[in-house]
């Protein structure tokens, strides 16, 4: 089992509703096929760097997760043939980046800035 990190965009016009539903497809997806989902964490509307299909804002969402590495070609897949994702990201994570992701959401950075 590997760690990954996957961001998507989706696009701005989904409803709360339709957001939440394409989230739950996805960590779904991940634990049907022997996954595990580590944490989620939906950022919201943003602005875009550049227009993507004459869009200007994206709903952004970042999930980490463990799967094994044949898994990343389905959720590609997945991925491409929703109309509603405008672009998705999938990063391998070392042991560092697996630590400091699991520091940065126990609030260690700022409990360790405290302490000394």
């Amino acid at each position: 089992m590997n760690n990954y990190e996957l961001m998507v965009i989706f696009t701005p016009v989904l409803s709360e509703e339709d957001f939440k539903n394409a989230q739950k497809k996805y960590t779904d997806l991940i634990a049907d096929n022997g996954g595990s989902l580590v944490h989620s964490n939906p950022w919201g509307l943003k602005s875009l760097a550049y227009p993507i299909q004459k869009k200007t804002t994206g709903i952004y969402w970042v999930v980490e997760f463990s799967a094994d590495a044949s898994f990343n070609e389905k959720l590609k897949i997945q991925l491409l043939r929703d109309e509603q994702v405008m672009r998705h990201m999938i990063n391998k994570l070392d042991k560092y980046a697996v630590e400091y992701n699991y520091v940065k959401r126990n609030g260690g950075f700022a409990n360790q800035k405290s302490e000394a």
